[in-house]
């Protein structure tokens, strides 16, 4: 019997490899490789261009951590904007909350989105069920944003790595468009890579949120697909500061989320605290 191996470079010093049962699908988008494969320690993984995305064993914590920090932070999310998030996750998360009167989720690859409700209909289940209240757009994320102004509450930025087509949503000019489409109590988070292996990514991305927006935060969730284990996110807000919010309790079971995770996430270790304090050269 064949013994294979999937290996997602980290860094080109490091790597990490899982096992692999089947391929259940492989193929090419008109922007990215894709593929879906069956792994011994994490489940079925979505992969695109080599980079291991999310996977059945540990979605739940990524998902829950960029929907429900942002949703609990802001004072009555209804109306929240989703770019990228193909895989459904984030959709399915946000969805949960009674507050909720729409969700736009506009994600540049149409492909993704097909396969992920083929291959991870576990993920993908809002996407599939076709809440009224979820609008899925297939489209330029960036452009759309350039062309919003004071129609949000939460914008959630689920992108994929800083490659390829997510590339232009780690911009200033990114965040200048995300800030002016965001109503005046509104909040965005993005998913921001680990602290061990994209230091000067995140620092970079730190100083122009906390320049353009008042409520500058950066929070930590342990993800075990994702490089180090430790895994970030920044939220800009242009009122609510989530160290100073009273936490509504949610009316559905989370599986990683809670009030002590909410507290805690924002507690950063001295070197990412240093990291956010130092200036780039």
């Amino acid at each position: 019997m064949m013994d294979l191996w999937m290996t997602e470079w980290q860094t080109q010093h490091l790597g990490m490899s899982a096992r692999i049962k089947e391929t259940l699908f492989s193929g090419r988008s008109s922007f990215q490789e894709i593929a879906v494969v069956e792994s011994e320690p994490f489940g079925r993984m979505l992969v695109l261009d080599g980079v291991f995305q999310t996977s059945l064993f540990d979605e739940f914590i990524y998902h829950e951590m960029m929907a429900h920090v942002s949703l609990s932070t802001h004072p009555n999310p209804e109306r929240i904007l989703i770019i990228g998030g193909g895989d459904g996750g984030t959709a399915r998360e946000v969805l949960r909350h009674p507050s909720v009167e729409k969700v736009e989720m506009i994600e540049i690859d149409g492909m993704v989105v097909d396969v992920c409700k083929k291959f991870l209909p576990e993920i993908s289940a809002a996407l599939i069920a076709g809440s009224p209240r979820l609008e899925v757009k297939i489209g330029d994320g960036i452009q759309h944003m350039s062309q919003a102004e004071n129609e949000y509450d939460v914008i959630i930025v689920d992108c994929s790595d800083p490659i390829g087509p997510g590339e232009g949503l780690f911009t200033k000019s990114f965040y200048r468009d995300v800030y002016r489409a965001l109503k005046a109590d509104g909040l965005f988070v993005q998913q921001t890579e680990s602290p061990f292996y994209h230091q000067e990514l995140i620092q970079r991305l730190w100083l122009d949120v906390e320049e353009l927006f008042p409520v500058a935060r950066l929070y930590l969730a342990h993800i075990p697909l994702y490089p180090g284990g430790m895994h970030s996110f920044t939220m800009g807000s242009k009122k609510a500061d989530p160290l100073k919010t009273d936490l509504r309790p949610l009316p559905f079971r989370t599986r990683y989320f809670n009030e002590s995770i909410y507290r805690s996430c924002f507690a950063l270790p001295n070197f990412v605290q240093e990291l956010l304090t130092a200036k780039t050269k």
